[in-house]
């Protein structure tokens, strides 16, 4: 360990001591690897990619495209979409695009990371739990920096369910998913140990278009969809909704997590409708104002993995406001001028026994972001600015419970939190690139700090390229772990909180093994001190986690109109202190396994998905009997997603899930209800 310790020091040291010169990269030999950086499930997976030329800015109109366009092998091509050029590439950027999207039936932002490298995500799908938690490289959600077109969302709220729910993003407005790491954390929050996702929004296009689908399946499931998008040469918009519902009654085992006495699953439905628009305007040719709204209604029921059954039911209503301008001051000189508003009111209620209880948190949060995206030279890309944050939770603890009354109370909350951060990325050569990011914050409960990151990435041939990065982190405890009772688990505050402190870091190689043949490794790490958790019901500071992992992501186009790719995640997150010490962190598995195959030619297509998961340590609300030291048992599960064309703007779609019909647990006595099934029509007008 200290061995490892003083490379990571002598490395960053090394990285932040290369010069700041080189000779002109404009050349095809080394672009190929500039273009690797995408996974093997990269936006089209099952798609051609886009060509070089097709390559298009945010602020660009969206171009129609027909799904019965065939596409020859010569089209193939590794390209970012996006910022391609400006984002830190000392670690891979992972794209899902829209077209992935909809191959696979995703129905969340969670459906949608739950099949790229790095993720392991408990509460997506039928009986979801939303305890059991999104980890990326072993980080939690709320060590995870969250983003809509750029501007950060997650309010690290953490009690009372009061964290970003990714099951509540509508899907239909997405364009695509953007997930970073590295020196990238700089640029958007020192709290990402994981990693930063980004989730972009659709924007209109000058020529109408109107899509719907209608969606039925097993467990009364019923999903609308619909979208409507178009503008002028200069103005663009898209409007979209969104409605779900689905009431997740089936029959669990004995032991299972909420199970009533008829033996079904209960208390798991869940409805939400989401709204959103997008108007993009075109000032002129050097300016576009973007503004971007989505309106949420969640209402579900809480699955539990505690004993005796829970009956809590939980209201989400969200509202978040971006709106942006973009201004070009010169040739590759760009100015971004980005406010947001997000207000989150999550509230918990229900009787259990003979007692009421409720807990209410209302969060409303205010941002601001100046980014200057500069070509300093042909060889220096520099991204630096300026962000604000400012939180305000007001929260309710009520219950009627003796014991509890006693703690019955209302907070009224507020932080401020600002930076200044630069990343710098460097051509050192043809063949050498090298990223170095500050960020210096600046917050009203915890002073200043400063976070550097460094990464870099050496082509060794026009095929293989090595790259490595090393990023410091700062996550302070959020307003109700500090400050607000959570009635409804009864876990205290604590306003002596520590902020979680540490490093994350990365080293892999990208490969070309063949034309129709791409490959990312990654071994990924991380050292965080001062975790947070609970501990004899009271938030504390644990200790020290360590993490290590190991990433495979292999991409391969097997024949014309098929393709398939392959992405494993090892990850060891053991912790080093307190009563834990040794054990790996609950509700992570140590391997994940994903892989797909699809067809794709004339509108058809036929998608084959393969999960493999070993199973995760039951660590939390045991059932009599279990220990701590307990994992679940591995489990192998295969889905099907295929489209059938009707007319050239009508398919009919089927969602096939576990189709071996095995009720496997998913984590802590969760459980699957076996073989489901989805049923849709698609339309484009």
């Amino acid at each position: 360990m200290q061995n490892l310790y003083l490379y990571k020091i002598a490395l960053l040291s090394l990285l932040i001591g290369l010069p700041a010169f080189a000779a002109d990269t404009n050349q095809q030999d080394i672009l190929n690897l500039n273009e690797i950086k995408l996974p093997s499930q990269e936006a089209k997976f099952l798609t051609q990619q886009p060509t070089n030329n097709q390559v298009q800015e945010e602020s660009k109109p969206e171009q129609p495209s027909s799904e019965n366009t065939q596409q020859d092998d010569s089209d193939i091509d590794i390209e970012a979409i996006g910022e391609k050029d400006t984002l830190p590439q000392s670690t891979p950027t992972y794209v899902i695009e829209k077209e992935e999207i909809q191959k696979q039936g995703a129905t969340s932002v969670a459906d949608i990371l739950k099949r790229m490298p790095g993720f392991v995500i408990n509460n997506v799908g039928h009986g979801a739990d939303i305890h059991t938690g999104t980890y990326y490289r072993g980080a939690t959600l709320n060590q995870t920096v969250i983003l809509i077109n750029g501007r950060r969302v997650d309010t690290n709220v953490n009690t009372s369910h009061g964290a970003t729910d990714l099951n509540s993003i509508p899907v239909e407005a997405i364009d695509r998913v953007e997930l970073y790491s590295g020196t990238a954390t700089s640029l958007y929050g020192s709290s990402g140990f994981g990693g930063v996702v980004n989730i972009i929004t659709k924007q209109g296009n000058t020529t109408p278009r109107f899509n719907a689908s209608t969606e039925f399946g097993s467990l009364n499931l019923n999903n609308q969809q619909t979208s409507y998008s178009g503008g002028t040469e200069n103005v663009r918009y898209n409007l979209s909704f969104e409605r779900l519902f689905i009431d997740n009654r089936y029959k669990v085992p004995v032991g299972a997590a909420n199970r009533d006495a008829s033996g079904n699953l209960f208390n798991a439905d869940t409805a939400t409708s989401t709204y959103f628009g997008n108007l993009a305007l075109d000032l002129d040719k050097k300016n576009t104002v973007n503004l971007d709204v989505k309106v949420l209604s969640s209402r579900r029921g809480l699955v539990y993995f505690g004993f005796p059954l829970q009956r809590d039911r939980l209201d989400h209503d969200g509202l978040n406001i971006g709106l942006s301008w973009k201004s070009e001051l010169a040739k590759g000189s760009n100015l971004t001028t980005t406010f947001g508003y997000n207000r989150d009111y999550f509230n918990t209620y229900g009787p259990t026994g003979t007692f009421y209880r409720t807990g209410t948190l209302d969060t409303q949060q205010f941002t601001g972001r100046i980014e200057h995206d500069w070509q300093v030279t042909s060889n220096n890309q520099l991204r630096w600015g300026l962000d604000i944050k400012n939180t305000d939770l007001n929260s309710l603890a009520d219950s009627t419970l003796p014991s509890r009354i006693a703690l019955n109370e209302t907070e009224d909350r507020s932080l401020l939190n600002t930076a200044l951060f630069a990343v710098n990325t460097f051509n050192i050569s043809d063949n050498l690139l090298f990223d170095l990011g500050l960020r210096q914050s600046f917050d009203s409960e915890f002073g200043s700090y400063f976070n550097p990151s460094g990464g870099l990435r050496y082509a060794i041939t026009p095929n293989l390229a090595v790259r490595g990065s090393l990023a410091y982190g700062q996550r302070n405890p959020g307003l109700d772990q500090l400050y607000t009772y959570d009635t409804v688990h009864g876990w205290l505050p604590n306003a002596n909180l520590e902020p979680e402190t540490g490093t994350s870091w990365t080293a892999g190689i990208d490969i070309n093994i063949t034309k129709d043949i791409i490959g990312q490794f990654t071994y990924f790490g991380s050292s965080i001190d001062n975790t947070l958790s609970v501990i004899q019901g009271q938030w504390q500071n644990i200790g020290l986690v360590d993490t290590n992992g190991f990433e495979a992501a292999l991409r391969m186009k097997v024949a014309r109109d098929w393709s398939t790719f392959v992405n494993y995640t090892y990850t060891d997150a053991q912790v080093k202190t307190g009563a834990d010490r040794g054990l790996q962190l609950g509700l992570i598995p140590y391997s994940l396994l994903q892989a797909g195959v699809g067809y794709e030619k004339n509108g058809w297509q036929a998608n084959l998905y393969a999960t493999y998961n070993s199973g995760a340590r039951r660590a939390l609300f045991a059932a009599p009997g279990d220990r701590n030291t307990d994992f679940v048992p591995s489990y192998f599960n295969l889905d099907l997603s295929t489209r059938i064309p009707v007319t050239s703007n009508l398919g009919l779609t089927f969602y096939l899930e576990n189709l071996l019909g095995e009720q496997y647990e998913k984590v802590n006595r969760i459980y699957s209800p076996g073989f489901t099934f989805r049923v849709g029509l698609t339309s484009t007008i």
